[in-house]
């Protein structure tokens, strides 16, 4: 069982960048997925969640207007669309998969290893 985040990387403040969150080993489609991100020397915070069906997802207040999240049930991924990236958005970026529903960070049952994402000014 295993969540692989990609799709990270050095992008310049406005840019944009997609982040993947493949599974393997379990169905994603039965599960909620977050995505979570933890820039230097602060607390992980939540970014965004789709429940299981993709009808319904949400987004921190920082990122909305500018982050778009989506899944491909039948490639068993999840994305996170970055647009108009700011410096502070500069963290790693983790994905997570919840059996049930989009959760606080303690619940999730599964975790992703993080992809870092640099966005320069």
């Amino acid at each position: 069982v295993q969540l692989q985040a990609s799709g990270g990387g050095l992008v310049q403040a406005g840019g944009s960048l997609t982040l993947s969150c493949a599974a393997s080993g379990f169905r994603l489609a039965s599960y909620a997925v977050g995505w979570f991100r933890q820039a230097p020397e602060k607390v992980r915070e939540g970014v965004s969640c789709i429940t299981w069906s993709g009808g319904s997802t949400y987004l921190a207040d920082s990122v909305k207007g500018r982050f778009t999240i989506s899944r491909d049930n039948a490639k068993n991924t999840v994305y996170l669309q970055m647009n108009s990236l700011k410096p502070e958005d500069t963290a790693v970026y983790y994905c997570a998969a919840d059996a049930y529903q989009c959760n606080s960070e303690p619940l999730y049952d599964y975790w992703g290893q993080g992809t870092l994402v640099t966005v320069s000014s």
